[in-house]
Parts: C-alpha cells; structure tokens; sequence
C-alpha cells in the first residue's frame, strides 16, 4: 500500500478563494475591510518570517493588516497596554500576538488581555470554552481547525473512528481532541491523546484510525507505531541542520515520512501539509470575527 498526500496546498487554496469572496462581500456591504492587528515583541528571526507571511496573505485576500513592534526588552505591561489599545479600535477586528513571547512575558496573560470576539488565535479561555461546550460562535486554534478541514476536504469519514492525538498542547492538542469528539457529522470520533506518561505508547497507536502527531519531535513517529490503512496527519515541524540546503537547513515532521506513507491510506507531507492551513484558517477567523463585530452570522 502506497498513502495517497493529502495536499494542504490545494486544500488551503481553495479555502482561501472561500475567505477572499466572503471579504469582497463584506466590503462592498459595510464599506470598510476586515482588520486584523499584529504584535511582535523583538526581531525573533522566525517570528519575523512568519508574520510578514501572514501580512502578505492579508494584502493579497484584501485584509487591512497592521503590525505594531516592541522592543525585545518591552515589559508585560507595555504588551497587554497595546493590546488594551487596538481591542477599542473599531477597524481592528483580529489580533494576534506572535508567538514566541520573551521569556519574562507570560503569554498566558497576553492572551487573556485581547478581547475574546478579537482572539483570532483562539487562545483565550473563553474562546476554548465555547469550544468545549460546542459554541460555534467562539474562536478555534488555527492548526487544529486547520487538521480538521484537511479530513473534511479528504472526504475522510470521522463519526466512530479512533482518533489517537499525540502531544496535549493548549495549541493542538486540547483543541484537536474537543473538535473530533463533539458531536456532528464531522466529528464523533473517540479520541485518546497521548503524552509523554502515557504506558505502552506503541501499542495505544496502533489502536488509531485516524492518527494525528503533534509532538514536535523529528520522525518520532515510526511504521511500526502506525496500523495498516490508518490516516495520518503530521503538524510537527522541526528544522534540522543541512548544509546541502541554501537555507542551512531542512524541515522534517513528527512522522518517518517515507516508510509510514507505505502502510498509511492518506498521509501529510512536512511541508505542505498542515502548515498552509494554518494561516488560511487565520483569514477566515479575522473575516468571522469582522462579522460577528458587526452582528452577523459567523458564516458566509
């Protein structure tokens, strides 16, 4: 058995397209675009990177981004006082705070601080609440709402299937395992989520339909781990030194990619797999947050 890729390029293409219309709509109705803010605290080179991305993303689905630097030095208070700021600007619909935060920041406060309707990270308790309680007017997590539009897109059955999470992240993990088991035609699944105390790990895996890894742990995932015809999703990324790459490095997933595509019946690649999603579910959250400030339904 050879796994058919599930494309996350493809896939978050054709949810973007989705988002872009539903922005050209809500612009020629209300006048004004969606906004989403950016807070970045110092000159992480990763942190720059992938804000710029998302920045570009914005201008390109006609977003009106704007990005707010501090200094690396910048207090917890200088943070969560700019964020207070831009939660009471009107034409700011989303904020996201780039992560990783210095280490004298609590990000847990960070992300309490940003009003829960702007939260597009979905970050904030409240946020996770609604989703554990099922409330589709809340703000879920990107990746995880990302993994999940990849099964649904895949036409890959949910309802009644073992879905084994490994890494129990507030990021992926908790997320991932409340969106799976709620009820509804594209969830209902019975989901285990693993961990670094979790007993006989292996034997847990093996037990997975549907199998979704989210440890950042380069190729921890093994072919022995994975039962035959399991599906399997690789959000882990890790960069490892290569000097044959212009970059100086190569990226590598949780997932031994090669000999696990070999026993899986639909497999991620690392990259272009879960990574695209992401930040197309970025989008969608700042166009849901810009109408429901506005009083309208969460969808288009």
């Amino acid at each position: 058995m050879s796994a058919k890729i599930i494309d996350g390029k493809s896939i978050a293409e054709h949810v973007l397209q989705e988002t872009q219309q539903g922005i050209t709509q809500f612009k020629e109705k209300h006048g004004v675009p969606p906004g989403l803010a950016f807070v970045r605290v110092g000159e992480d080179p990763a942190s720059v990177v992938y804000v710029n991305s998302k920045i570009k993303m914005c201008e390109r689905l006609g977003i009106q981004s704007q990005i707010f630097v501090l200094p690396e030095n910048a207090s917890e208070q200088d943070v969560i006082k700019l964020v207070g700021t831009l939660n009471h600007q009107k034409k700011v619909h989303g904020i996201l705070v780039q992560s990783p935060l210095p280490a004298h920041i609590s990000s847990d406060h960070v992300f309490e601080s940003i009003f829960p309707g702007k939260d597009v990270d979905g970050f904030h308790p409240m946020n996770v609440g609604k989703l554990a309680v099922g409330d589709p007017a809340g703000f879920v997590a990107c990746t995880p709402a990302g993994v999940h539009q990849l099964l649904i897109r895949s036409g890959i059955d949910i309802p009644g299937k073992h879905v084994v999470v490994l890494g129990r992240s507030r990021i992926v993990g908790k997320p991932m395992a409340l969106i799976l088991m709620e009820k509804g035609k594209y969830a209902d699944a019975t989901v285990t989520v693993c961990h670094s105390r979790t007993r006989d790990l292996k034997s847990v895996m093996r037990q997975a339909d549907i199998l979704i890894a989210a440890l950042g742990q380069n190729r921890f995932v093994k072919a022995d781990m994975v039962k035959e015809g399991a599906v399997v999703i690789d959000v882990g990324i890790s960069r490892i030194a290569d000097s044959t790459k212009k970059s100086g490095y190569r990226v590598e997933g949780d997932v031994d990619y090669g000999p696990v595509s070999e026993k899986a019946s639909w497999i991620t690649p690392v990259p272009g797999g879960v990574g695209p999603m992401t930040i197309a579910m970025l989008m969608a959250n700042t166009l849901k947050a810009a109408r429901l400030q506005l009083s309208l339904a969460p969808y288009h």
